[in-house]
């Protein structure tokens, strides 16, 4: 029988799944949350290793042999050394269509909350300003109509086409970096360089993986190369961003809105520069759940 553990199960299971089907399998061990002075014990003569969010280092990979098997409950590696797993010939796999529905749809709401601020809104109805209005509707912010605009995709994997094809059905020109194009071969998006895209799109979505390359995509640089009053979603990786440059240019107006259910460090921490930002709405990496 095989010995198995699963590292965080609470964030995949909190109650309402049974773990029978692992059960079946072997010898399980399945905590709720493992703190990561507790992962090395917890990892000790275990074959099979099943994460969310417990990070895996190459450290961690060369102190226990016993390693066989390490199964992401979710969509990304990146808290996986996959190199150092692939030099000791151990599988890693992901769950490569866990989220999509819901993680686009997340992204689109956060997008809309920045174009409507329906949350700020409907708590001035409750506090009593549209029965005290002299007129037949109020606002406090512009509201913005999409249909017309353009999204520019970073990542057009299966999340990130889905949120374009939202976005499409919204009326919206969907264009994309030309060196990662979409395998679902679809012709309605427009490839062109990088550079283009920034400087095109009234709203940059982030959804394409954390790797070398795309850590601190979303910078000063980068940001300064985008259209006036840009509107940025992640519903991908924190570390897409480098959050000090996106929290200056939302106070200078560069960037007119954020919408993120990711930050580079989880929980989010009281002194992340975004909490101080304006018109930055942050949720707490729910968008899959």
């Amino acid at each position: 029988m095989s010995k198995i553990v699963v590292l965080d199960a609470h964030v995949v299971n909190p109650g309402d799944l049974s773990w029978d089907g692992l059960l079946a399998l072997g010898e399980a061990d399945i905590y709720e949350r493992t703190p990561s002075t507790e992962v090395e014990a917890r990892l000790e003569g275990r074959e099979l290793i099943l994460t969310n969010k417990t990070k895996i280092t190459r450290d961690v990979l060369d102190r226990h042999p016993s390693i066989k098997y390490i199964g992401v409950l979710a969509t990304g590696y990146d808290i996986v050394d996959v190199e150092a797993a692939r030099e000791k010939s151990i599988p890693v796999t992901n769950v490569p269509t866990y989220g999509t529905a819901s993680v686009s749809q997340h992204a689109i709401a956060l997008l809309l909350e920045v174009c409507h601020r329906v949350g700020h809104h409907s708590h001035a109805v409750h506090q009593g300003r549209w029965a005290q209005s002299r007129d037949y509707c109020f606002w406090d912010y512009p509201l913005i109509e999409l249909d017309g605009k353009t999204l520019g995709a970073i990542g057009l994997g299966r999340i990130g086409l889905a949120v374009a094809t939202i976005a499409r059905a919204m009326g919206m020109r969907v264009v994309a970096d030309e060196t990662h194009p979409s395998r679902a071969g679809v012709d309605w998006v427009e490839y062109m360089p990088l550079e283009k895209v920034l400087a095109s799109s009234h709203v940059i979505n982030l959804s394409c993986p954390l790797r070398e390359s795309t850590m601190g995509i979303i910078n000063k640089k980068t940001i300064a190369a985008m259209r006036d009053g840009v509107i940025i979603v992640n519903t991908s990786r924190g570390k897409l961003i480098v959050e000090e440059d996106l929290a200056e240019a939302l106070r200078s107006g560069k960037v007119s809105g954020a919408g993120l259910d990711v930050v580079s460090v989880e929980p989010l921490r009281s002194e992340n520069p975004l909490l101080g930002a304006p018109n930055c709405f942050i949720t707490p990496h729910h968008a899959s759940t």
